[in-house]
């Protein structure tokens, strides 16, 4: 599925979309540059889990705990992980594996720590079309 954005709002509202359409043990790989979106996505997908607290990049401690909406959301950024044998240190497979649903931003370079039934998000930019488009690419 391929959807167009051509603001941040499209797409903060698109990710509430499927935000408020996740469930319980479903894992998003949410990749793209750097500027292309993604907390915007990601705080458009808290609010879909009816999550009001203010919503952040967690890029210095890897994962951020958001316990007060629907179901739980384990939002990561692994942006600073060097080596994939970091996630067994925070303990990842809980996050994985267990009551909520996980958003992983840079997922790419943990690649072989994904479930093959993850959720792929690429999100790029086209500034030949403009300079808010943006062109979101879900796989499953």
């Amino acid at each position: 599925m391929i959807k167009e954005s051509f603001s941040e709002q499209e797409t903060y509202l698109f990710a509430k979309e499927l935000g408020a359409n996740s469930k319980k043990g479903e894992i998003y790989c949410l990749n793209g540059d750097l500027g292309t979106g993604k907390t915007v996505f990601a705080k458009g997908f808290a609010e879909g889990l009816n999550i009001h607290e203010a919503v952040t990049s967690p890029t210095f401690t890897i994962v951020k705990e958001y316990e007060d909406g629907r179901i739980p959301l384990y939002h990561f950024d692994v942006y600073r992980i060097s080596d994939p044998d970091e996630m067994y240190a925070i303990g990842y497979e809980e996050y994985f594996f267990g009551d909520g649903v996980c958003l992983i931003e840079w997922s790419e370079l943990i690649e072989e720590l994904i479930p093959e039934d993850a959720i792929h998000i690429d999100i790029t930019k086209d500034l030949n079309k403009d300079f808010d488009y943006r062109k979101i690419e879900i796989r499953r």
